[in-house]
This record gives C-alpha cells, structure tokens and sequence, in this order.
C-alpha cells in the first residue's frame, strides 16, 4: 500500500475554545506539498495532529507509513549531543566499548557496524562537518537545523514534516534542504514561507479561516491561480451586494408607494365622498397590503444578504497588516553603537568573535552577514548586553531594542496588551488598543497570552510592543525578523521598516528582505 496522510472531518480548537479547524477533510500522498496560510491559521498545529502529537476534538487521522519530524526549532537539553538527535548515544557508546575491548559477546551481537558511517553520510549530505558526540549547546541555530534535517535523512520515513525547515539556514544550507527535497522520493509536507523552496513543490495546500484549497504546482502557479480565484469572488461578492442594494430600493419604493395610495384614500375619506364601511374595506385591504409587501421585501432582503453572505465566505476578509511607526528624530551624525577591538566566547580560550571593531552612525542599516556558526548571534549578544566582551569595549550611546529569535522582551505569561503597556509606560489604553491593531490584534486579539501565540503572532506582537508606542526607540537590532512570519506579514513589515528613521542592525539570510529594508552597509563574519 502507498505511503498517505488522510485526514476526515478533523475539528480542533484552542484551549480557550477558539475553533481553528472545522470538518476539515484533506488528504496527503507521496508527492511533496508546501502547506501555507497566515500566521496564527494553524499549519503547525495540523502538523502536530498529523504526528499524534496533538488529539482532534473530533474527525480522523490516518497515516499509512512512517513519518519523521522537523519542528521550526530544535530543543536543545543541557547534555545532549547530535547522537541523540539520531537516537544512536546507546548504538554509539557500544561501538566504542567495542573498539577498546570492553564489549561482551552480546553487545557484540547487537553492534551496528554500518552506524558511524550512515551517520556521517546523511550529516554530510546536509552540508554539516560536525561529530555525534558534539553537544548541540555548541552548534548554532542552524547548524541544529541542519542537524536535525540529517537525522530525518538518516531515519528514511515515508513522509517528512519539515516545519519552516529553511528558518536559521544560511544560503549554503538553504540550497542544501532544497536539492534534499527535490532528490527525495517519498512524501513531504512542508511549512514554509520560503518562496524559493515553495517553488519546487509539487502542490500547494492553503490554510485559510475558510479551510483548506489545493493548488496544483508550485508557489508560482499557486498565485496565479488564487489571483484568478480571488477576482471571481470578488466579482461574484459585488454583484451579490448589489442585489442588496437594489432590493433595498425597491423595498423603500414599494412603502412610498403604498403610504401614497394610503394617504389618498384618507383624503378621498375626508371629503365624505364614500360610505364608511366602504372605507373602511380598503383600510383593511390598504393593511393587508403593506403587510404582504413588508414580509416579500423582507424575504427578498434575506435571500439578498444569503446571496451575499455566500459570496464574502469566498474571500477570507482579513485586514492587512500596516506598520506605521513614530518618528524617533535620529541624528544624522550621532553615533549609536561602538565597538572596539572587542573579544569574546562562551568557553575560556575559544573566542568566537576576536578583535573586531565596527560603529554605527545615525540611521544607517547594517546586515551582519556569515554561514552558520561564524558568530553572528553572539556578536548580538555582545552589542544588546547579555554577553560582556573578554577584551576591548561596547559602547552603547542611546536607546535600543533587541528582538531576538524567541522575542523574549516579551513576558510569556501576561496579554500583548499588559506587555504593551508595560514597554511602553506612557502610552494610554486607547493608543495601546490602537497601536496593537495596526499590527493585527484587534479587540480580543490583544489579550491573548503571549505564550499561546504561533512563531508568526509572537514576532509580529513583539514588533507591535517595541515599534507600536509613542516612541519608538532609535536604534532597532533584530535577529532573523522573518522566520516566523507568513509572506503577507513579510512585505508588510518591509514596508514599515523602509519608513524607520532609527538605525538598524539585522541578521538575516533572506537576500529580498534585506534588499527590501535599503541595508546600506554590510558586516560580514
């Protein structure tokens, strides 16, 4: 039997009761589908249901074949090695038992001989030059990434779950997931906003508040076609309200209409030219009359709206994000950041970063850039304070804010809206509530826990806290801004950033977003 994913009449909701999928239907072969939708609609969510790591409220999921998981962040436990991400420490301390003689005849018999080298293949064939028994508290964001995508490799399931696989991922690396993908042979299901890696799909499945539509090919073809799609209900929703409107207007005509024959006949009544019982005769009639007319215009009015109603559920009415920030009024001349003949690591005597010296000045835009593990997180641990330099100086010379890949400004356990009030002191709750909806959380949006939110929501809500208030601060330092946010969301925030008039510090591996934000400068590591 092929390898296949189905899943039937799925429901499933939020733990405070938000319904997110509804008799959802949707089936998976061995084909590889990036799976897409905004931030919050709940791909990761699906994925998890698909995996058992969540239970449906109701409806089915089937899985024919063995699935393999890449979640968008690999866990990282105090001691834990890249072994373990293979599941081999055990199969591995045997082999080394074994090569100093320490092996009894039956670890003996259990040995995997091939083990080390089937290891060392699939880290290989993502682009990883590291040992299983590295700690991966050592490797950076994405040299976990790439450790985790090998460890799939190694596993050879019938399905990936790749979950933003490319998140954290040098060019290098990214190159390495898509030649991955487009060598494999079994069934994918990818969550991404990747546009490069979404154009080698084979389909693509949109989550939307409406369900889910397949679209045969890739990322291209899927715009085509929604485009195509979105017109058609477009035109069908204006003609629909355009039936509203017109009943509308016949339904007022017909009242004036009737309040004119009605008025009439009082008149006619008035001037004693009818007997009364025939008067009143066409009193009745008269009543009647509007009666019958009110109950058709408003069963036309109802049918109208149904008309209506129909075609909006087409379209999923959602308000775009707009990112329209303060002025910070940063000097052109003043000097916001300077680092000299700095220093620094984790480890005694393993620096990561040796003599550097760099500033900033005004509102420049400067991309710190580098493959994986050349420093490029800790060199924004060094300039936003965790990390204090071995040797040489930080001198930070005026307001800042650091978002970083967890966005962890942010109290987890409080609303985005107590986090926004507490950043920013002297805005009031109108402009806080103000503020949160032009980054998309209106209304009870914005008291939603902070540790319920998807990676899309979390980063968007951080952006809205630090960029949102009166005054935003005039030296803004990020760390891979777009790893979480859907491609709407993207653009939007590009747009905003284009409009920031405070210095930038960004790392970032996406080529278009930092081409988009005007970078001026580069710091390569």
């Amino acid at each position: 039997m092929a390898a296949s994913i189905n899943l039937s009449d799925l429901s499933w909701s939020t733990p405070d009761g938000r319904s997110l999928f509804t008799s959802l239907s949707l089936s998976f072969g061995p084909a590889q589908t990036g799976l897409v939708g905004r931030n919050g609609v709940g791909k990761t969510t699906l994925l998890k249901l698909i995996s058992s790591e969540l239970r449906p409220r109701s409806g089915k999921v089937s899985v024919s074949g063995s699935l393999a998981v890449l979640r968008q962040t690999v866990q990282v436990g105090t001691n834990e090695t890249v072994a373990d991400l293979f599941g081999a420490r055990d199969a591995l301390a045997l082999l080394h038992r074994a090569e100093v003689g320490e092996a009894t005849d039956e670890d003996l018999a259990d040995a995997d001989w091939t083990l080390e080298t089937r290891i060392s293949s699939a880290l290989d064939r993502i682009g990883l030059d590291t040992r299983p028994e590295t700690l991966l508290a050592t490797l950076s964001g994405g040299q976990r990434m790439r450790a985790g995508l090998a460890a799939l490799i190694f596993a050879e399931p019938d399905f990936f779950l790749l979950d933003e696989p490319t998140n954290n991922l040098d060019r290098e690396g990214r190159r390495a997931v898509i030649d991955l993908l487009a060598n494999w042979r079994s069934g994918a299901v990818v969550v991404s906003h990747d546009r490069e890696l979404l154009d080698t799909m084979d389909a693509i499945v949109e989550l939307t508040s409406l369900g889910a539509t397949r679209y045969g090919g890739n990322w291209s073809r899927y715009r085509e076609l929604k485009a195509v799609d979105l017109e058609a209900a477009r035109r069908d929703l204006a003609d629909a309200e355009k039936r509203v409107a017109e009943v509308a207007r016949g339904a007022q005509a017909t009242v004036e209409r009737q309040a004119r024959r009605t008025g009439a006949g009082q008149r006619k009544g008035a001037k004693g030219g009818a007997p009364r019982i025939l008067l009143g005769g066409r009193k009745d009639r008269g009543e009647t009359t509007t009666g019958e007319n009110a109950r058709l215009a408003e069963r036309r009015r109802d049918q109208a709206l149904e008309a209506a109603a129909s075609a909006r559920e087409r379209i999923e009415v959602l308000q775009p994000l707009t990112v329209k920030l303060a002025p910070t009024h940063l000097a052109a001349n003043k000097t916001v950041l300077k680092v000299d003949d700095a220093t620094v690591g984790y480890e005694p005597d393993r620096p990561i970063l040796r003599d550097l010296s760099f500033s900033i000045i005004g509102p420049e835009r400067l991309a710190v850039t580098g493959p994986n593990g050349t420093g490029k997180t800790t060199l924004l641990a060094l300039v936003s304070g965790p990390l204090s330099p071995w040797t040489g100086t930080v001198q930070r010379m005026t307001d800042f804010a650091m978002l970083d890949q967890q966005v962890s400004l942010l109290d987890p356990s409080t609303s985005i809206r107590d986090n926004f009030r507490r950043i920013n002191p002297e805005a009031d709750e109108s402009a806080c509530r103000a503020a949160l909806a032009r980054f998309m959380f209106r209304a009870d949006a914005a008291l939603q826990v902070v540790s319920t939110l998807s990676g899309g929501q979390l980063l968007r809500a951080g952006l809205a806290c630090v960029l949102g208030g009166p005054a935003p601060p005039p030296f803004l330092i990020l760390d891979e801004p777009t790893n979480h946010l859907d491609i709407d969301s993207i653009e939007a925030v590009e747009a905003g950033l284009r409009a920031y008039d405070g210095a930038l510090m960004v790392v970032s591996h996406d080529p278009t977003f930092l081409e988009a934000i005007g970078i001026s400068r580069r710091l390569e590591l």
